[in-house]
């Protein structure tokens, strides 16, 4: 076994929401306590450095709880279980681009710096963070329905985006976020299942969706009015839909 994977179920759980939780405000609990971590001299340096700490954390407490005999990439999610059920869910992500390039116009300021940094690596960190972390080890480590492991995440998901968007001083508009990403953390969770708890189908979702919010501009009141929100809302559910569809068809072809 590994090192801490003899604790209480209480124990591991209670470590792994900890490391979720906290995972992306390392930089932030070291300037309170009077010992701050520069960002990297480079641009999205803060960010970048927020990311990669994320990851070394997961990477970490996954190193520790795994069980014995399960690889480390495994123990989160980052093992290969093939590429057809996220080329089906990047499929299922294209109404997302098509009801953005009609509620939007093209960010010409975009650049491929910024495309990368906020639609591949820094959704890559969160994915690690929050769905192989906070799900995938879970589901691994812990007995339990899976819906209910998916949630706590999702919710520590909901509420790092809420705190962005201004927590309390937020108001409303912080907590509609919040509300909104909360529910996509649980939909990309249900496709990690899916594809066997894997972190693939999720990411390439959250990828498309990131890069698409990114290509396009959209006012504020359009963002956050019941077009966008049901766009992104139902892109989600779409790409449950055909993964589910393609899993079946799957299993019906070996027999």
């Amino acid at each position: 076994m590994t090192v801490l994977s003899r604790l209480p179920t209480s124990a591991r759980l209670l470590l792994v929401l900890l490391g979720v939780g906290l995972g992306l405000n390392l930089r932030d609990i070291a300037a309170a306590i009077g010992t701050p971590i520069p960002a990297l001299p480079i641009p999205y340096g803060g960010s970048l450095l927020d990311n990669t700490l994320a990851v070394l954390v997961a990477l970490l407490l996954a190193a520790l709880l795994r069980p014995r005999g399960m690889s480390l990439l495994a123990s989160l999610g980052l093992r290969g279980n093939g590429w057809g059920g996220p080329m089906w869910v990047l499929l299922a992500s294209l109404p997302c681009w098509l009801g953005l390039a009609l509620l939007g116009t093209p960010n010409t300021a975009l650049t491929a710096l910024d495309a990368t940094m906020l639609a591949v690596l820094f959704p890559l960190a969160e994915e690690v963070l929050f769905r192989g972390l906070g799900f995938v080890l879970l589901v691994k480590t812990v007995r339990g329905s899976w819906p209910w492991l998916a949630l706590p995440q999702a919710l520590l998901f909901g509420m790092v985006h809420w705190l962005g968007f201004g927590g309390l001083d937020g108001g409303g508009i912080a907590l509609f976020v919040g509300a909104v990403i909360a529910l996509g953390g649980f939909i990309f969770a249900w496709l990690d299942h899916l594809d066997g708890d894997t972190l693939w189908c999720g990411l390439v979702l959250h990828v498309s969706m990131n890069l698409a919010w990114n290509v396009f501009s959209l006012d504020d009141a359009v963002a956050l009015g019941w077009q966008a929100t049901s766009l992104r809302i139902g892109t989600a559910l779409l790409a449950v839909l055909v993964l589910v569809w393609h899993l079946h068809r799957k299993r019906r072809g070996r027999l």
